[in-house]
């Protein structure tokens, strides 16, 4: 049994003490792939170092995360490219529209996550989506952009049944993390009638931890607690979720 946690932070501060004992914890979980998603430029060498310290493990994504746009954007999407054209990377993410904390970049935001969209294009990725306070502005960007190679993840899906028919029309997977074991999470109320072919597991790790860890860094081997639910709501064997979510894994990021 072999789980795939598909949105993970690990480079970040908050595990720069005990990255080691995080991994370990995830491993001891049968939690054994990680997909790491960019922020901006300001992250990429310690993305590359995770890499290097866990080369097995580890995959990364490139990208511009939308809370990361700001009046450099350009530079920030030159730096992308950049990265690009050096090496490999599994996906362009994470990208999209975020309207929680500030609406004074819409129009950037917007411009960045179709820009991003089209190098996904160019180098035949998935895209990995961050969509908060933003459905609408998201959707309208990948109903301009939608065509067969036009493919990838709708991270931390929070939406309504409604919404995650729209995702799965854009050849999107649905990324589940703790928002699926909250009490007031609400997707666990119609995640039954979205066929399992459809769902990837992520933690977004330290942010958003599952119940019963909700209010603390979340982690890797937390992505159990995810599991779990989706198999109690699918009433399914927690092996059958391993399986099927990877190979959902698998079929996106084109690895094997």
């Amino acid at each position: 049994m072999n789980f795939t946690d598909t949105h993970t932070h690990l480079y970040v501060d908050a595990f720069k003490e005990d990255i080691d004992e995080v991994m370990k914890r995830a491993n001891d979980e049968n939690i054994n792939r990680f997909f790491i998603p960019a922020i901006d430029s300001a992250t990429t060498e310690a993305m590359y170092q995770l890499e290097k310290d866990f080369p097995r493990q580890v995959f990364l994504m490139m990208g511009l995360h939308p809370t990361s746009v700001k009046e450099n954007y350009q530079e920030e999407l030159k730096h992308i490219e950049e990265q690009l054209e050096k090496r490999q990377f599994y996906a362009i993410g994470e990208i999209g529209i975020d309207l929680y904390w500030d609406q004074t970049h819409l129009q950037k935001q917007q411009d960045a996550f179709r820009h991003q969209i089209k190098l996904a294009k160019k180098y035949k990725l998935p895209i990995v989506i961050h969509c908060r306070n933003a459905f609408d502005e998201v959707f309208e960007i990948l109903e301009e952009e939608k065509s067969e190679d036009l493919f990838g993840i709708f991270h931390c899906f929070t939406g309504t049944y409604e919404h995650a028919q729209q995702a799965i029309n854009y050849n999107l997977k649905l990324g589940l993390g703790g928002v699926l074991t909250f009490k007031n999470g609400k997707i666990d109320k119609f995640m039954s009638e979205i066929d399992m072919k459809h769902i990837v597991l992520e933690t977004d790790s330290p942010y958003l931890a599952p119940t019963p860890y909700r209010g603390k860094r979340n982690e890797s081997s937390y992505l159990i607690e995810v599991a779990k639910k989706l198999a109690n709501i699918h009433q399914i064997s927690l092996e059958e979720v391993a399986r099927i979510t990877t190979e959902n894994a698998n079929q996106i990021f084109g690895t094997s």
